[in-house]
């Protein structure tokens, strides 16, 4: 058979190469026939199914734990909310294309936001400034950061020099290029008819450029996981939500999202203890993973205070879901299987009292309103030559020019098409003034031979320090104090003895390479030092307009010329909505039938204005208040305080910085942060060390005659007239300056009968770190390191010298005096639970050291303390057994700083405290703090009369101390 099949192929003579193209071609029709398959009769199919093959893992957001007081009640909590999210879902068929979609969606979002009050909420470093400009909001290593991300660079060290230099503008240009988002196409620009197709402007004004390129940024940020949406605006409306849905089909990947947003009770109270949320940087997150791996890219962390100090704890544990993506990151499929729920994070408890805290706020800022308004007086100008700390008083016009210097009328309103007769009145005013100061200012920059600095009338010398200082130097950054010579003679000349023009001095610093001339010079061209000068005079006169700082000192002299008056200011108040509407009182002002000066002090005393915002001397204050036999802290106040809901969840960038050059410096924390001298505090340290080093024993007197005269200059007691013979309890009742010179001076003695300063100086700093005054208190708060005097034992020996300590730190001093010598590391910490009330971890304030001191010795300093207050006006009205210790801390130029430590009951002390209120005139201010709040804490008198929401009189300007 085989043989016959040969032979028949052999008939065919078909050679095997043809037997070869023939199984090619077979195979070759089978390929074909299967593409067709594939690709014709099933291609949807086959392209559905592989869209279905990549899983993804998604996270779920946990809920942030509570922080509450001791007693459970809130002081931060979530809040339901909505979220608008995007995802970049769509297909392009060019990058053109893909930007003109993309920026229709963003802006159609933007219109339903403006159209509702709300805003798009992105972390973006670029914000405009209050001339309409673009500017940073961030400087240093978050700027540098900042811009490698935007222009892709994975370290800062990579930026190119163009990169690395690029000004928040030229960042705008280059991300609304056409290879970036697009805004713009320079090279082939967009046709009236795509973007009448896709519903774009012709241009985008500033505003709207920056917002879209925040959403655009946000969504790039997560390029890699399109499956991830980006938040672009939080907390927004029912309305918002609606619009939103209800365009849902024309938005392009955006939707509602459920979400949370922070809540903070009674914010203003406890914001500097609390502190607020934001979204982590990358810094923050590098080192919160180093702790917890699970924080993911957009993680909202504490930023500032408890928030911040407990963020492990807060944070909770994400959830996550597996879903299915197709190949463009577009979600098809949720595996309910497969989900994990978050689990919320934990609940703080604090030591605090929330409601003590609260009162303890309200009758400190009260205080400070009725010092503040006692000491204002009718006048232009007050003459502080010469005078006691004591005798300072506050010009009406000080008054009125304080709500322009620190911006509690907005003067950037008075040129808008919306602004009163009043605000068109004053700015026509302001204009010609302006000009003239230009005039003069653009004179002295171009004479050939300008007066000296030191010839200049006052006026002039401060706007050429504003010039130098304020704008070349902390605002601009043109004048580099790193590059000037500190040492350099043409500097001295300037800077300190202003005995050279300031054409002379920018001159000389042009030549010196002490000025950056890339700031407001762009062309890349060689320029000689006078070359330099006259392109900073051009710049200085063009950018100077619009420089409110340097307005604001022109509005000053304005008043001081009766160009303006306080009247009109006041007027602007009601005008621009900081004081609520009241026609009858706006009616009398303008008709003269009030007064300016009367309005302001009723607006004090009313604390409708308050001293916060006038931010002149005194406008704050602090207090502390412990357990005594627990050393947790009971109160923790600073004020003033701040919105901290404001700056959470969507900041308010406008009004985080406004607080940022609020001149009363709200988040400058004044319990932990602010160091003054202790004043006659201090005396009790020196009391102790006379009786333990056996100076001062029971037959030890000193005869104060009003002032210590061994040593040069002479030291007053503040009781001139001298307080007589006294011993140490007597000393401590009438703060006898003299008592403790001469105790400080005997213990100073070496072996030969001599003084030494330094044998005294030793002496008060071991007794002095006996009460741990030279450690930080251990509150949980960012807190200043505290100085044990250094020098001049005589003048330390009364809280003077080097000694600086935070009102945190003289609480802990008062605790200890208090438990006759148990010193806690203080604590704002009670507690931590699980989300559903177990306990987690215990805190309590750790013993750092017990004194050994005889009880004879503590009861001497204690029932000096306790005749203090027996002693002291501001208790006259106080039926409890109260003991304490005022100080009196001077500040030249200013009014004295007032401070009052002390206990209650004196028996069997409770609870501590430390009052200090800076420029506050006199301890006994403080002391009349301490009084009330005590009042409060023991219902010793009716709530409504210590809360009164007005402020409080009898206020003190004398030094008893």
């Amino acid at each position: 058979m085989v043989k016959k099949i040969k032979k028949i192929l052999n008939k065919l003579c078909i050679k095997r190469t043809t037997v070869l193209f023939i199984v090619f071609a077979v195979m070759f029709f089978i390929l074909l026939q299967r593409l067709f398959v594939l690709q014709i009769i099933k291609g949807e199919e086959y392209a559905t199914n592989f869209n279905l093959t990549t899983t993804k893992t998604r996270t779920i957001k946990s809920t942030r734990g509570n922080i509450r007081d001791r007693n459970g009640e809130l002081l931060a909590h979530n809040q339901l909310a909505y979220s608008v999210i995007i995802e970049d879902n769509g297909t392009y068929d060019s990058t053109r294309e893909k930007n003109l979609t993309l920026n229709h969606v963003a802006y159609e979002i933007l219109k339903i936001l403006e159209e509702n009050g709300e805003s798009v909420d992105v972390t973006f470093h670029i914000t405009l400034d209050e001339n309409g400009e673009y500017a940073f909001d961030t400087t240093d290593f978050t700027l540098d950061r900042f811009k490698a991300d935007v222009y892709g660079q994975a370290k800062i060290d990579d930026l190119s020099k163009e990169e690395a230099k690029a000004s928040a503008a030229r960042m705008i240009e280059d991300l609304s290029q056409a290879d970036r988002y697009g805004l713009v196409n320079k090279k082939k620009p967009y046709t009236e008819e795509e973007r009448k197709e896709y519903g774009l402007p012709e241009s985008f004004t500033k505003e709207e450029a920056l917002d879209i390129i925040k959403i655009r940024y946000a969504l790039a940020a997560n390029s890699f996981q399109k499956y991830m949406p980006a938040t672009i605006a939080t907390n927004v409306s029912e309305t918002t939500m609606a619009a939103i849905m209800e365009e849902k089909d024309q938005l392009q990947g955006v939707d509602i999202q459920e979400d949370s947003i922070r809540v903070y009770e009674d914010s203003e109270t406890f914001a500097p203890v609390i502190g607020y949320t934001g979204k982590a940087s990358s810094e923050e997150l590098d080192e919160l993973k180093k702790e917890n791996s699970n924080y993911s890219s957009d993680a909202v962390i504490g930023k500032t205070g408890m928030e911040q100090y407990m963020e492990l704890q807060l944070q909770g544990t994400d959830g996550e879901e597996k879903l299915s993506v197709d190949n463009l990151g577009k979600v098809l499929k949720i595996d309910e299987s497969s989900k994990k729920d978050p689990i919320s994070g934990n609940d703080v408890y604090l030591t605090i009292d929330k409601n003590l805290q609260k009162a303890a706020y309200q009758i400190l800022e009260q205080k400070i309103a009725g010092i503040l308004a006692s000491n204002i007086i009718a006048g232009k100008t007050f003459d502080k030559t010469g005078l006691d700390s004591s005798e300072i008083r506050i010009p009406i016009y000080d008054v009125y020019n304080a709500l322009i210097e620190n911006s509690v009328i907005d003067i950037s309103h008075f040129k808008e098409e919306d602004a009163s007769e009043t605000e068109k009145a004053i700015y026509g005013v302001f204009s010609q003034k302006q000009s003239e100061v230009f005039d003069s200012v653009k004179a002295e920059l171009t004479a050939s031979n300008p007066e000296t600095f030191d010839k200049l009338p006052q006026e002039m010398q401060d706007y050429q320090s504003y010039i130098v200082n304020d704008f070349l130097i902390n605002k601009k950054g043109i004048l580099s104090l790193d590059a000037i010579d500190a040492s350099d003679a043409t500097y001295i000349a300037w800077s300190k003895d202003h005995s050279i023009s300031l054409k002379e001095f920018l001159t000389y610093a042009a030549s010196q390479n002490w000025i950056d001339i890339s700031q407001f010079y762009a062309e890349e061209e060689y320029l000689d030092s006078s070359e330099v000068y006259d392109a900073l005079s051009d710049y200085l006169t063009e950018s100077l307009t619009t420089d409110s700082g340097f307005s604001k000192i022109i509005y000053k002299y304005m008043l001081q010329s009766d160009l303006i008056s306080g009247t009109q200011l006041c007027l602007v108040l009601y005008d621009q909505g900081v004081l609520e509407a009241d026609e009858a009182t706006y009616s009398a002002l303008q008709a003269g039938q009030k007064s300016s000066y009367d309005f302001m002090l009723d607006k004090i005393n009313s604390l409708e204005i308050t001293p916060a915002q006038l931010a002149l001397d005194p406008c704050s204050g602090s207090m502390v208040v412990t357990n005594v036999k627990t050393g947790e802290i009971l109160a923790c106040v600073t004020y003033p305080g701040y919105d901290n809901n404001r700056l959470a969840n969507q900041m308010d960038t406008d009004y985080y910085s406004k607080l940022s050059s609020d001149l009363s410096r709200p988040f400058y924390n004044k319990a932990t942060q602010q160091k003054t001298a202790p004043g006659s505090t201090f005396k009790l340290v020196t009391a102790l060390a006379g009786m333990e080093e056996g100076i001062a024993t029971s037959d030890y007197y000193v005869n104060c005659t009003g002032a210590f005269t061994r040593i040069s200059p002479a030291i007053n007691c503040w009781y001139h007239a001298g307080h007589g013979t006294l011993g140490v309890q007597g000393a401590i009742k009438n703060s006898c300056n003299v008592f403790f010179n001469q105790l400080t001076y005997d213990m100073g003695k070496d072996k030969n009968g001599e003084f030494s300063d330094s044998i005294g100086l030793s002496k008060l700093q071991k007794y002095a770190k006996m009460f741990q005054l030279d450690k930080e208190s251990g509150i949980e708060l960012p807190e200043a390191e505290p100085e044990v005097t250094d020098e001049a034992a005589i003048a330390s020996s009364i809280g003077q010298g080097t000694n600086n300590y935070t009102t945190s730190q003289l609480a802990r001093y008062a605790t200890t005096i208090a438990s006759r010598g148990t010193s806690y590391s203080i604590s704002l910490l009670d507690k931590v639970t699980d989300s559903q009330g177990n306990l987690v971890k215990d805190y309590t304030p750790e013993i750092i050291n017990q004194m050994d001191v005889s009880d004879s010795e503590w009861d001497i300093i204690h029932n000096g303390m306790r005749e203090v207050v027996e002693n002291n006006a501001a208790f006259d009205d106080l039926d409890y057994a109260v003991s304490g210790k005022t100080g009196t801390a001077e500040n030249t130029g200013h009014p004295s700083h007032g401070l009052f430590i002390g206990f209650t009951p004196s028996d069997d002390p409770e609870i501590a405290m430390a009052v200090r209120i800076a420029n506050g005139y006199s301890s006994t201010n403080a002391a009349a703090v301490a009084k009330d709040v005590i009042k409060y804490e023991y219902n010793l008198a009716d709530e409504s009369q210590l809360l009164s929401g007005t402020a409080t009189s009898g206020e003190s300007t004398a030094q008893t101390d």
